[in-house]
């Protein structure tokens, strides 16, 4: 159901515009949850700068206003750090002992001489054919594609079943800054990145995009849709925002 329209208000001095579900002071657009279970509230700063608070449901819109205007120097240089990091997030290199991660963990490589495939992962280790290293970004692109369409199709099998759900189509492929996507037309996809995520930080993504199934915002009923099969969501989408930056830079 869409927010109703902005409003301005004046809290400490302050102009705010606000919204059932979304506050906008100081250049910034935050986007409002709300849950009896909460007990405090929480900014959070995603991986693509877009900014979420997590508030109890008794929470006053002027008490909400005050805890982002407290929070705004806070905010800011998070967004600021998030954008330098992601400025300078290390390229990899394709060079023997260099880390690559797959489901959250990091794996060493090494570069071998002869190997039917151009990539492999064994014995604890991922495996380059030296003749390909000219091209290794694309051949590990290639490589994580394909496991995060078996890992991904698995995945929304089991979740959609479950949560009343009919995804036609998993498509994994490059989404820029979105982690996955939920379609009218029932396809789901999923950054190829993804991957590279800890299986219980992949399910919360597969979890939020099914849950657009049924309501295609980020309202309270979206949130609730989550919560209903995965009760521990908001850890997971704090971990996403503070740590997905780890798999930028291939």
């Amino acid at each position: 159901m869409p927010s109703l329209p902005l409003s301005p208000i004046r809290t400490g001095g302050k102009p705010a515009k606000l919204s059932d579900h979304r506050i906008e002071i100081d250049g910034l657009s935050f986007e409002v949850h709300r849950s009896d279970r909460r007990k405090t509230m929480q900014i959070t700063v995603e991986r693509s700068g877009e900014l979420s608070i997590v508030a109890p449901s008794t929470v006053s819109t002027e008490h909400l206003v005050d805890f982002v205007e407290e929070k705004l120097l806070w905010v800011h240089t998070k967004i600021e750090e998030k954008s330098r990091l992601q400025k300078r997030a290390p390229t990899k290199e394709f060079v023997e002992g260099e880390g690559f991660l797959y489901l959250g963990k990091s794996y060493r490589l090494r570069l071998v001489e002869k190997q039917l495939v151009d990539l492999s992962l064994k014995n604890g280790r991922f495996c380059l054919r030296e003749s390909s290293v000219h091209r290794g970004r694309e051949v590990f692109v290639s490589w994580y594609a394909r496991r995060a369409q078996q890992w991904f199709e698995k995945q929304v099998s089991e979740y959609a079943n479950r949560m009343g759900v009919i995804a036609n189509e998993v498509k994994a492929q490059d989404l820029g800054f979105r982690w996955g996507s939920f379609g009218s037309d029932g396809r789901v996809s999923f950054h190829w990145k993804a991957i590279l995520l800890p299986p219980t930080i992949a399910q919360y993504v597969v979890v939020h995009e099914l849950a657009h199934a049924h309501h295609p915002d980020h309202s309270a009923k979206f949130w609730i849709k989550v919560e209903q099969h995965l009760p521990d969501w908001r850890w997971r989408k704090t971990w996403l925002a503070e740590h997905g930056i780890q798999v930028e830079g291939l």
